[in-house]
C-alpha cells in the first residue's frame, strides 16, 4: 500500500524520504530521518523500526549492520519492508516474503526505493531514475520528482490518499517536513503545491532559528 524513496544528497550530505500510500498519514509512521541517516519502514508497518534505526545510526553503525539488528529485533520480519541509508551513503534494504504483492525495490547512487501493492514492478526503478536525472536540483525537489515518476509508472494498484517529503540537513529538526495526511485524490499533487509554496521561504526559517537578528522580518507593525 506504499511506495517510497529514501536518499542521501551527495552535494550537501542531507538525508530525505519521499513517500505515498493509500493509508492515512503515511509519513508520520513510515519516514524517519536524522542528520546521520534515514530509515523507511512500511508494509504492515512497524513504526518502532524508525527511531530504533536512527538510534543505531547515531551510534555509528553502517546501514547493513543497522538493518541486521532491526530485523533481529522486530517480530515477524517477513511482513516488513525496510530501507536504511547511513552517513556514507551506503544502503541496505529488506522486503519480507509476506510483503503485499506486487512488491519491488530498486537501488541507485545513495538512494533506495521500496514499494508494495504496486501496479507495476517498474515503479521503484522509475523513481530512482527520475531522482538521478534531477541531479543539481534542490534535494527535496529531486525526491518529489522521484515520487511523481513512481505515480507516472503506475503507482499503487489502487488510489493513494497521503504523501510526504522530509529532509534533514545539519540541524536536528527537519529542513523540510511537508505532508498531505489525507486527500480523496492526488495527494502527490497537493504535496507539490505545498513544496512550491514552501521552497522560497525554507532558508528564511533556518536563518530565523540560527541568526534571528539577521533574519527576514515578519512584516508585523513596528518591524523595520
Amino acid at each position: 500500500m506504499t511506495y517510497s524513496l529514501a536518499a542521501r544528497c551527495s552535494e550537501t550530505g542531507a538525508f530525505g524520504i519521499a513517500i505515498t500510500s493509500s493509508s492515512i498519514c503515511v509519513a508520520s509512521r513510515c519516514a524517519w530521518v536524522s542528520p546521520l541517516g534515514a530509515v523507511s519502514t512500511q508494509n504492515v508497518t512497524d513504526p518502532a523500526l524508525g527511531p530504533a534505526g536512527l538510534g543505531l545510526l547515531r551510534q555509528g553503525l553502517g546501514a547493513g549492520a543497522v538493518l541486521d539488528l532491526l530485523l533481529t529485533g522486530t517480530p515477524d520480519p517477513e511482513w516488513r519492508q525496510v530501507g536504511v541509508i547511513d552517513r556514507y551513503g551506503k544502503t541496505a534494504w529488506h522486503s519480507g516474503s509476506r510483503a503485499l504483492p506486487l512488491a519491488a525495490l530498486a537501488q541507485g547512487d545513495a538512494c533506495v526505493a521500496l514499494g508494495n501493492l504496486l501496479a507495476s514492478p517498474d515503479v521503484p526503478q522509475r523513481m530512482v531514475e527520475a531522482y538521478g536525472k534531477a541531479e543539481g536540483a534542490n534535494f527535496a525537489e529531486r525526491l518529489l520528482r522521484g515520487l511523481e515518476a513512481g505515480l507516472a509508472a503506475g503507482g499503487e494498484m489502487g488510489p493513494v490518499h497521503s504523501a510526504g517529503v522530509i529532509v534533514v540537513h545539519e540541524q536536528p529538526w527537519p529542513l523540510v517536513d511537508l505532508r498531505v495526511d489525507w486527500a480523496d485524490a492526488n495527494p502527490i499533487g497537493g504535496l507539490r503545491k505545498l513544496w512550491e509554496a514552501y521552497r522560497t521561504q525554507m532558508d528564511d526559517y533556518v536563518t530565523r532559528a540560527l541568526n534571528p537578528s539577521g533574519a527576514p522580518k515578519y512584516g508585523v507593525p513596528g518591524d523595520p
